[in-house]
């Protein structure tokens, strides 16, 4: 049961698509990825729709074998700003790396996305896992793994705290006695630590929404943790209803062993889903899909994750390679799930790559079947709200004006926004300042 909750739902304006060969498709708009009308379209359906949020994934590095989206796109603040400006209500998230940035420059440009859509920013925190990344940086060596989990920590320690810089009636903008802000309630940071030094204090106050909301997505142990400890979001990915099931109740035990309420860490599966009239005419469109990827493209995909490893000088048709702890230091939870599914299956290089390239969801069929089965994983307790992608072109469209309804009609979805920001919207406690909150302390 719900117990009156309802869904939460997120869009990923993803351009082209996160396929190799979306862009072939007859109905695709080829040049998505950086047509910022589309994205200006996507994002009003999406708050016609009432969802929560529309979210920027990133990247720092390609190949000449990189998706076709990744090799052209918006940098996430960039087109979150624009977009703040033709809509009202609906949150805005990006990716940013922790690994490839610095806390004063991050906190400025969420600090501003936020003060920009008044209260509707969130930052999706990443630790950016391609290897390649460190040559675009001037680095020598990417960091491992569990190191840049570490970095991560302590960006976001330093990060929260440069928002908090500034209790929220500081300003007092008087005319007439010429005070333009009270000088007590500016805090400098003043952090030195193992990976940063940052003085502060930053130079924007808190939105109304105190501070952007912080998303996650990582799988493994060390990912895990941080999402349990830090995050008020988590976007993951898993086929199936139990892999789901017990990913949310691990988050959840682990958030709840960190001294947090797990209520206020919610669990966002991402779905693909692909609409049919009828059952028959959804498995047709997928088939469309799955036909635009050669081997090659699969290859190249797989690739990917593996540190861009040339899967193609192996044999299609005998069994997965052994390739070490390759990837290991990049998409960890993934590569290791690949290699699992391919040991317990039997799969053949083939069966691999054509399975990653194009996978095939549970979430196939109809309007009404899409919404069976996000209301089974919901009350299953296996999702707390769903990151919806479009796997074919017009599928955010779809999905707004056929799912949505049905889930409003049931009580599972909104019919209006309960809020004007972000963290009101998913139901998020206000995040109140830390130096008001120690003077309100010290004077009971």
């Amino acid at each position: 049961m719900t117990n009156g909750r309802q869904l939460k739902l997120g869009a990923m304006l993803h351009g082209v698509g996160s396929s190799t060969s979306l862009w072939r498709h007859p109905d695709a708009i080829p040049d998505a990825s950086v047509n910022f009308e589309l994205y200006k379209k996507w994002v009003r359906k999406a708050e016609a729709g009432k969802m929560d949020l529309v979210f920027i994934a990133d990247g720092l590095y390609i190949t000449e074998k990189s998706l076709p989206h990744f090799l052209n796109r918006f940098e996430p603040i960039t087109i979150l700003s624009a977009l703040a400006a033709v809509s009202q209500h609906i949150g805005l998230v990006g990716t940013v790396s922790t690994t490839y940035s610095e806390p004063f420059t991050v906190a400025r440009q969420f600090g501003s996305l936020d003060m920009i859509s008044g209260g509707r920013a969130g930052w999706n925190v990443v630790t950016s896992p391609l290897e390649g990344s460190a040559l675009n940086y001037g680095r020598k060596a990417h960091p491992d793994h569990d190191l840049r989990y570490e970095i991560a920590e302590e960006f976001l320690e330093v990060t929260r705290g440069l928002w908090d810089s500034w209790e929220d009636d500081a300003f007092v903008r008087d005319k007439a006695s010429g005070v333009f802000f009270h000088p007590a309630k500016m805090h400098p940071l003043n952090h030195e630590g193992r990976f940063f030094s940052v003085k502060g204090p930053l130079n924007i106050a808190r939105s109304k929404q105190g501070q952007p909301v912080i998303f996650q997505a990582g799988s493994s142990e060390v990912g895990r943790n941080f999402a349990a400890q830090q995050a008020d979001a988590v976007f993951t990915g898993h086929e199936r209803l139990e892999d789901a099931m017990a990913f949310y109740r691990d988050v959840k035990r682990r958030a709840s062993e960190f001294g947090r309420n797990p209520d206020n860490v919610l669990i966002f599966p991402g779905i693909a889903p692909i609409l049919g009239k009828t059952v028959e005419e959804a498995e047709q469109k997928y088939e469309q899909v799955a036909n635009l990827v050669t081997i090659e493209n699969a290859l190249d995909y797989l690739g990917r994750f593996f540190e861009h490893h040339d899967f193609s000088q192996y044999a299609l048709d005998e069994p997965f390679p052994d390739i070490g702890e390759l990837g290991r230091n990049s998409f960890q939870g993934t590569t290791d799930w690949i290699k699992q599914q391919a040991r317990e299956k039997g799969l053949t290089l083939r069966q691999v790559a054509l399975q990653v390239a194009t996978p095939r969801t549970a979430f196939i069929g109809t309007p009404v079947q899409i919404a069976d089965r996000m209301q089974l994983w919901f009350e299953a307790g296996a999702a707390d709200g769903f990151m919806v992608s479009a796997a074919v072109p017009n599928g955010l469209e779809q999905f707004v004006d056929e799912v949505i309804p049905i889930l409003q009609a049931r009580g599972l979805f909104r019919t209006e926004y309960d809020s004007d920001t972000l963290r009101g919207n998913l139901g998020l406690p206000f995040p109140e300042n830390r130096y008001t909150r120690a003077t309100a302390q010290a004077r009971v």
